[in-house]
């Protein structure tokens, strides 16, 4: 009995020895196949180093477009007093009902900020821009009303508009004034941007999926004669097509980091320029560069575009060459 369950574990452990062997000898031949197709890129130097410029250069421009309108969004984040809304209070509102207005506003969801400027401050600070200091100081009474600046949590348009209107309906607040069209426009031109860079960048990531699939093309072709004697001694379709799909992967990740860095001298050489202008202006404003997220993300999307074309390519080619007899 011990000989027999012996036995069987024996056969057991035979077994899985075969599988890790069988798993170990896939991930070998892979590897081996990935460095080849690395190897064959470093022998014909100048057609790969034209191939990953034209794939650098067609992912440098969606990429810079993307850093231009990041940085576009972080310019407008200066302008958020753009979105403040002013409420003129009635002349009869008491403080104790001011008070209770701006305690309210403060603890509202939609509301990130209040200020409350009384009328004695909107008339000091009147004086002090208009010039007309000495000649206001005659008036009997101040004409100026209690106004509340309240700075909306959500400033676009829309969401702005609504607080606008219900904070209106307060019985101590006479009106409410937004300057919502600038708004508008500031909005508009950051979704046009949006729209033009999502726009451009699917026009040159088509490009790019051409331009892989043809150079994988024309090696499949140059190594026809060499793919039907591998299918004449048994070799199957996806053996033969691994290395042309690596040989995309190491294309896609080549102009993927040719563009980061394109993008990147871009941003330092950019910076200087900026420089001299915000110190013109007095603004702590730097041009934002790609994140490590976005420069993976930028990997990630060039080199499934690289498998991608090249798979698109192999399946089609390859199936097609057949040995003839002789």
């Amino acid at each position: 009995m011990s000989i027999l369950f012996s036995g069987r574990a024996a056969g057991a452990s035979s077994k899985q020895i075969s599988l890790v062997q069988r798993w170990v000898m896939f991930w070998v031949q892979h590897l081996r196949q990935c460095i080849g197709s690395l190897g064959e890129l470093w022998r014909t130097p100048l057609a790969s180093l034209m191939t990953i410029a034209v794939l650098g250069v067609s992912l440098t421009l969606p990429t810079t477009l993307h850093v231009l309108v990041k940085n576009v969004q972080s310019i407008s984040g200066n302008f958020t007093q753009a979105a403040e809304i002013s409420f003129f209070l009635h002349d009869g509102a008491s403080d104790a009902q001011i008070t209770t207005l701006i305690t309210m506003l403060s603890a509202d969801a939609d509301v990130e900020q209040v200020r409350f400027i009384s009328k004695a401050q909107a008339m000091e600070e009147f004086q002090q821009v208009s010039g007309f200091g000495q000649a206001l100081q005659l008036l009997d009474n101040n004409p100026l009303p209690d106004v509340l600046l309240v700075m909306p949590r959500h400033t676009h348009p829309q969401a702005a508009e609504q607080l606008r209107r219900r904070i209106e309906q307060e019985r101590i607040v006479d009106f409410g004034k937004l300057d919502i069209a600038w708004l508008e426009r500031l909005d508009a031109i950051l979704l046009l941007l949006r729209q033009a860079v999502l726009a451009i960048a699917l026009l040159l990531l088509t490009a790019v999926l051409l331009i892989i699939g043809n150079t994988i093309r024309l090696s499949i072709m140059n190594k026809k004669e060499e793919i039907e004697v591998m299918k004449l001694v048994g070799a199957t379709d996806a053996f033969i097509q691994r290395p042309f799909l690596y040989t995309g992967v190491w294309f896609g990740l080549f102009g993927g980091l040719l563009a980061f860095l394109v993008v990147e001298m871009m941003v330092w050489w950019l910076e200087g320029a900026i420089g001299q202008i915000t110190e013109l202006y007095e603004s702590h404003f730097r041009l934002m560069t790609m994140t490590f997220s976005e420069f993976l993300g930028l990997l990630l999307l060039a080199v499934a575009l690289g498998l991608a074309g090249s798979y698109i390519s192999v399946s089609r080619h390859i199936r097609a060459i057949e040995p003839t007899g002789p």
